[in-house]
């Protein structure tokens, strides 16, 4: 049995947002369609059309977007070898191009990065001025003994040093890894241990919440756990060059490493379509995480496909997200070079030293991409916050949201308390892609509560227990064509079996992605929660997102989180709640919750425990673990605490005595 998702009553009949006419003729979108039904002989007049003939035409689709977005490179006469077998399929088998170099394309003088910490210091640097410094980085990693395959791994802050690192390496063909600095060593060592990193490049020290904290202790546990490195590169963050105790023996500051070079022209070693570009790591919140390989030629088209299509990102944009490198969203946005927009890169918190820290840089600079969480959104929305009364934002085009489902009432938010006319852009993918599945597009209509569609040449679908389509009800998100973005591998997976277990065991030859999504009846997308989070009471699936909607409406709950729990042969719902200040949870609030989450989800939505709680486990992105709190009252060991920001929490779920009965 399958639980029909609930719409909110009351639902608009009319979308949130449509893009004016000059907006939507303006849009590369409507310009690719153009372009797309001149070579085709299409008439394509909505995005449906165009993505209808997008995953009908696999093959001639991305072909033509390589042409269309003048990748660098040969791209050979083949497009695609295999299509029948998702997991064999290989696109461009005989192209040869560098993701570098075409991050790289521009050299002007025109702004490149713009950098901010929390403490307001700035950096601008141009295009030029970064290929000058890619060029030094790239002439130290040559006489460093780097060559292709090796890796080359960042324990590194949003800043323009890890950027130029990471071009550098990739120009060479060196494979690039990332972690943030909020890392704990042991989070650190169960990612780059497993990959065996030939360079390891850190910085001092970083900032945050107005704290100032030190990497370097931590750095020397890091380091005696990576016996291949040969080198350990210091970045100065917090303290000048040379100020202070010297660095511990057997590391190397940036300035020491790069001094002997200057700027030469750039080498770019040309690299096969699926060569490794990222490796990239699973949460971890259930074991050592999964090291997922993303390469060159996948990772630059998907790119430049969601950034110019579907974002509307052009030459000269200012693109901000909030992201650590730890994030896939710090890859998805450098890529942003290869459309020769200006990156706005930040580190530090969003809240310090007040809750306005992004909008007064996103006017200060004239942002017209501003990219953040669901969990921002919501944060802004319970502290009262107005940035449409108290900032411009004129230049702001779009607003992007990821991270976990941006619930109903955050759409509403946006657009009372933001800004009214701009495209709000709720994107879900993850990790495995590098990318999205389903994201917003420039020239149709935002509805309230969804996704706008889904990718360009990505087939997705939505599928029962059964394997067979369905329409406005919760089901199982599915692609069932080859796409570029699919993983080349695991590391270390050399059999595939890993590979294979984690997408293609549910339904044969199709990717199964592990999100529980409804389509809508306008093709936009609801995502209700992961499957593997899903709640099933009584055998009927629940998404946890259809019941922290609802939470999240109550005035006395600051945030939430729902597992479910074994309990005499059924499962059922558990609701943890985290209260503002000068509430407590009594019998009258536990009914205001129940009975708000009866009447907006439904009967089978509502929670047959409500427990306060002081916290909320999340990952060092940001997101909730369900998975986790579930195992934690279930008794289960939790094998990776590292990669949790905050594991001191899960300690409040031990042995809850109103769990026993």
């Amino acid at each position: 049995m399958t639980l029909k998702a609930q719409q909110s009553p009351g639902a608009p009949a009319q979308p949130l947002w449509s893009p004016a006419a000059d907006r939507k003729q303006a849009a590369l979108l409507t310009h690719f369609m153009a372009e797309l039904g001149q070579k085709t002989g299409e008439d394509f007049e909505t995005y449906q059309q165009l993505w209808d003939w997008s995953v009908s035409h696999i093959p001639e689709f991305w072909s033509f977007l390589w042409d269309h977005c003048d990748v660098i490179g040969e791209k050979g006469d083949i497009t695609l070898e295999n299509s029948d077998d998702l997991m064999a399929a290989r696109f461009f088998p005989k192209a040869r191009l560098n993701y570098a170099e075409n991050l790289l394309r521009n050299t002007s003088g025109q702004p490149a990065i713009i950098f901010r910490n929390e403490r307001a210091q700035e950096r601008i640097i141009s295009f030029q001025a970064l290929n000058e410094e890619t060029s030094r980085w790239q002439q130290a990693f040559i006489k460093a003994g780097i060559q292709k395959g090796d890796r080359i791994a960042a324990y590194m802050p949003n800043m323009p040093e890890t950027l130029i690192a990471m071009l550098a390496a990739t120009s060479l063909g060196a494979i690039w890894s990332s972690a943030s600095p909020d890392f704990g060593a042991q989070g650190v060592i169960d990612r780059f241990g497993q990959i065996e990193p030939k360079i390891l490049i850190a910085v001092d020290g970083y900032y945050y919440g107005g704290k100032t904290l030190d990497c370097l202790e931590k750095l020397e546990t890091v380091k005696a756990a990576l016996p291949g490195l040969a080198q350990t590169i210091i970045v100065p963050f917090v303290r000048e060059e040379g100020a202070g105790d010297p660095l511990p023996q057997g590391m190397i500051s940036a300035p020491d490493f790069l001094a002997a070079f200057t700027p030469k022209p750039l080498h770019f070693e040309r690299v096969e379509f699926n060569h490794p570009l990222f490796i990239m790591f699973s949460s971890g919140t259930t074991g050592v995480p999964k090291c997922i390989v993303h390469g060159h030629g996948g990772t630059l088209l998907q790119h430049l496909k969601e950034h110019r299509l579907h974002s509307d990102i052009r030459p000269g944009d200012k693109t901000f997200y909030f992201t650590t490198c730890g994030w896939m969203m710090w890859n998805w946005l450098v890529s942003a070079l290869a459309s020769e927009a200006c990156l706005m890169l930040y580190d530090g918190s969003p809240f310090y030293p007040g809750g306005n820290a992004l909008w007064d840089y996103a006017d200060a600079h004239e942002c017209t991409f501003f990219g953040t969480s669901a969990k921002y959104i919501d944060a802004l929305k319970t502290g009262n916050f107005t940035p449409r009364e108290t900032h411009n934002l004129s230049s702001i085009r779009t607003i992007a949201s990821t991270g976990s489902p941006l619930v109903h009432e955050s759409f509403d938010y946006v657009y009372s308390a933001i800004k009214a006319d701009v495209h709000l852009a709720s994107i879900s993918g993850g990790t495995d892609i590098v990318s999205c599945f389903m994201l917003g597009n420039p020239i149709s209509p935002v509805w309230r509560g969804e996704l706008q569609c889904a990718g360009l040449g990505m087939a997705v679908d939505i599928f029962d227990e059964d394997g067979q389509p369905v329409l406005q009800q919760a089901g199982e998100l599915v692609c069932t064509k080859p796409f570029p973005a699919r993983p080349v591998k695991f590391w270390g997976d050399e059999q595939g079996e890993k590979y294979k277990a984690a997408y293609f065991d549910t339904f044969p030859n199709i990717w199964c992605h592990g999100d529980w999504v409804e389509k809508t009846q306008h093709d936009g997308f609801i995502v209700h929660g992961r499957s593997d989070a899903t709640l099933n009471p009584g055998g009927v699936r629940i998404g946890t997102a259809e019941i922290y909607r609802q939470v999240e409406q109550v005035e006395a709950v600051r945030e939430s989180i729902c597992v479910g729990q074994d309990w005499e042969g059924d499962v059922r719902v558990l609701l943890f709640v985290v209260l503002k200040n000068g509430w407590e949870l009594d019998d009258n609030l536990v009914k205001e919750i129940k009975t708000k989450i009866r009447n907006g989800a439904s009967p089978r939505h509502v929670p047959a425990k409500v427990i306060a709680v002081k916290d909320i486990p999340r990952t060092r992105s940001g997101k909730i673990t369900e998975l986790a709190v579930r195992d934690v009252i279930m008794g289960r060991k939790i094998r990776n605490m590292e990669a949790l920001a905050n594991p001191e929490a899960l300690a409040l779920y031990e042995d809850m005595p109103e769990l026993q009965t």
